[in-house]
């Protein structure tokens, strides 16, 4: 990858008993770019080194994993940022000095079926050392695989060379979560398909003079990079769901207002934030039970144990309460009806001596109550 003075910066949620979100097909193969082919070792080798993955221009995007003491997780030249979702993610540029750009693209594990909706989804954090955050990030859908032999932006110009091919693209704005260098934000979007396409490509699509821009440092010059990972396709409302229905005869839970609840299955493994499956099940359960209290709130807890620095361990527990309220939000609560604070491994409620203790003050709680007046 092209090199800047200050160095390369990285840029860059049936049936006979309640009604789950139906667990979703992801068409993205590879999608936390987790398989490799090598590990990485140097700047710029992602289509080389990632199973499944290539990229569409000359740029050259990076990939990260634990395996690696050069390009590894979650230290490495741009900053510092733990890979929630395994050991592996992806940096590139998605803004930089005369228009060069790095993008990536993956062949989709079927094509798309026309006049169906889909979800897209992936999660982005920019890295430390970037001196912009950019306020829209470019999805591109194609009929056939791109290679260009360039390193600006793929513009329209570019694209409309191959005259085979077909394109459905779209842009996700999210003008309070770009600028986040700490924690992994989840970017999504629906859209209809046209039917023809089979490959997948991300990064900003627009030239420097078109790209709306936050300048996250003074007198900045250099670049905007950002860490992905989690990358998804799927149909839309699989894993979205607004779950409102209960068996017949089957109690609905309750909730005492303005008590401090524990979540019973959610649980977190050791240093990580990701929302399990089991976890996913109770909190839709809270979620019904907010669709149908709609002047109710919810403010949400999370905790750690006692292993790590104090100050860690506070970014960790807001991390996992951010998770529980991202995955309500997803399912369609309202984001103004929840809140979230980390604890860090203040409050044990076991003793952190024990695996078994530490595993239940890897926790998240909940009250929930009526708006103060």
């Amino acid at each position: 990858m092209t090199k800047f003075s200050t160095g390369k910066i990285t840029f860059l949620f049936i049936g006979m008993c309640f009604l789950y979100p139906v667990q979703s097909q992801n068409l993205v193969n590879n999608p936390s770019f987790e398989a490799y082919l090598n590990c990485p070792e140097h700047l710029g080798n992602f289509s080389t080194d990632v199973k499944g993955w290539t990229t569409p221009t000359e740029g050259s995007t990076d990939y990260f994993n634990g395996c690696s003491t050069e390009m590894g997780t979650p230290k490495n030249f741009n900053g510092s940022q733990p890979a929630d979702f395994g050991k592996g993610y992806a940096g590139l540029y998605l803004f930089a000095p005369d228009d060069y750009r790095e993008y990536f693209q993956t062949k989709l594990l079927r094509p798309l079926k026309e006049g169906v909706k889909y979800k897209v989804s992936f999660y982005v954090s920019l890295a430390e050392r970037s001196d912009f955050a950019i306020k829209e990030f470019g999805v591109l859908f194609s009929k056939d695989k791109l290679h260009i032999p360039i390193k600006k932006e793929l513009s329209r110009k570019h694209l409309y060379q191959q005259k085979s091919n077909v394109y459905n693209y779209m842009e996700i704005g999210y003008s309070n979560f770009y600028s986040d260098t700490q924690d992994w934000i989840l970017v999504h979007t629906e859209f209809v398909a046209k039917g023809s396409e089979r490959y997948l490509m991300l990064g900003n699509f627009k030239s420097n003079a078109r790209t709306r821009l936050f300048k996250t440092k003074r007198n900045a010059k250099q670049g905007a990079y950002y860490y992905v990972d989690m990358v998804e396709v799927s149909k839309a409302g699989e894993n979205s769901s607004k779950p409102e229905k209960y068996a017949a005869g089957e109690k609905q839970r309750t909730f005492e207002l303005d008590k401090n609840n524990v979540f019973e299955d959610v649980h977190f493994a050791f240093d990580k934030s990701l929302l399990l499956k089991t976890a996913k099940k109770e909190i839709v359960e809270i979620y019904t039970y907010l669709l149908k209290n709609k002047t109710l709130q919810i403010s949400i807890n999370g905790y750690t144990d006692a292993i790590g620095g104090e100050k860690y361990n506070s970014s960790l527990s807001k991390k996992r309460a951010k998770a529980v309220a991202e995955y309500l939000i997803e399912l369609g609560l309202d984001k103004n009806r929840v809140t979230w604070q980390g604890h860090g491994g203040h409050n044990p409620i076991a003793d952190n001596a024990t695996s078994e203790g530490r595993k239940q003050n890897r926790r998240v709680e909940f009250v929930i109550s009526k708006p103060t007046p």
